[in-house]
């Protein structure tokens, strides 16, 4: 590639940094220049899977793994086939970090640390002498002929021959003005991946305790996932909540974030089987207090 050319990617967070440090690598004739809006770069890297980084999930078939994305399969199964689980597993071996799965598919570093990652990726920014420069806040991107003019906020301007657009998400579409200028549709842009506040309800006293294998629903519509909740002092949350926050996105803020959320702690059991297994459970501890008995495993605070 001629050596004059230029990609400039906006934004440094996981997607910008692997962006630039991947296309520096690939094409070493490119000069490459990352602009990060704060004063810290993989900010969120760093706090993600509560500080270990969740990377990626151990799920390797293409056609099921779109299916666990609420919006965006066709566009995923297209990028899957270029780069995959397999792959993101393959990338971070060969720079010396390998990643390992937990029971319910996460897959984390080995170190259980999430600045593996970021050292990871910060080394080859340096090896590939990406430009990493901070406090850039990007005001507007012109383009004249094959080429793009990029405005700061501080009124400095800065020429490119590409430019990457990975700087996150939007509380609403006006902040993406920037980007319909150059042609770009923008969805109407809605909270997802969130937790659920329950004020003034006596769970919360419950704070901490957690469930693997509960299953929340959400009454009046088909919204339901099973996997692990945790109880805040705010209300639940947990993958299973963050799961069902963001497939219901769109309908929970229709519902402008009132709904009732019904939590099924035993997920194993219907109230059939369930009232089943409670009898047997009357004659066997007959004679015995149910609060000192917990015949399934729950959190004895959960339990009493």
């Amino acid at each position: 590639m001629d050596a004059s050319k230029k990609l400039v990617v906006i934004g440094g967070g996981a997607a910008g940094f692997f962006c630039a440090v991947n296309a520096a690598r690939i094409n070493p004739g490119l000069k490459v220049t990352l602009l990060e809006k704060s004063s810290k770069v993989l900010s969120k890297v760093k706090v993600s899977g509560g500080g270990r980084c969740n990377v990626t999930h151990a799920f390797f078939d293409i056609q099921e793994l779109v299916k666990h994305y609420p919006r965006g399969q066709n566009f995923l199964k297209k990028s899957f086939h270029w780069f995959n689980t397999i792959h993101t597993i393959q990338w971070f071996e060969e720079r010396g970090v390998k990643l390992k799965a937990e029971p319910d598919g996460r897959m984390f570093p080995e170190t259980d640390d999430s600045q593996t990652i970021i050292n990871c990726l910060l080394k080859e920014a340096d090896k590939y002498r990406v430009e990493v420069r901070m406090n850039v806040d990007v005001k507007e991107i012109l383009i004249h002929g094959s080429r793009f003019t990029i405005l700061e906020s501080k009124g400095n301007t800065l020429e490119a021959d590409y430019v990457c657009i990975a700087c996150g998400g939007g509380t609403k579409s006006s902040h993406f003005d920037w980007l319909k200028q150059l042609g770009h549709s923008i969805e109407e842009p809605v909270p997802s991946l969130f937790t659920f506040n329950i004020p003034n309800d006596g769970v919360t006293s419950l704070m901490g305790l957690s469930v693997e294998q509960a299953t929340i629903k959400i009454q009046s519509t088909k919204l339901s996932e099973t996997g692990p909740v945790l109880i805040t002092h705010w209300g639940l949350s947990g993958p299973a909540v963050l799961k069902l926050s963001a497939w219901g996105a769109r309908q929970l803020a229709e519902n402008n974030y009132t709904f009732t959320a019904t939590v099924d702690w035993l997920s194993e059991y219907n109230e059939h089987t369930l009232r089943q297994v409670w009898t047997g459970l009357r004659n066997q501890f007959a004679a015995q207090k149910m609060s000192s008995k917990n015949p399934f495993s729950l959190p004895s605070r959960l339990w009493l």
